[in-house]
């Protein structure tokens, strides 16, 4: 659950970057498809706060 936090927290730093027009034409084909995410990066960071409380809440050690 923790690579899904972290693939999570990758996705919002690059829907983020998108969205400022930072990553040229993939950027532009992103936000195309995913103009939520660009427009609201913080909905995929949450998500991975979630997914490491979760990661960390059924983690057996």
């Amino acid at each position: 659950m923790f690579y899904v936090a972290g693939l999570l927290a990758a996705l919002s730093a690059l829907f983020y970057a998108s969205g400022n027009n930072e990553i040229g034409k993939l950027g532009t084909l992103m936000c195309r498809y995913g103009d939520t995410f660009c427009d609201h990066p913080v909905y995929l960071l949450i998500a991975a706060g979630i997914a490491a409380a979760w990661g960390a809440f059924v983690s057996m050690r």
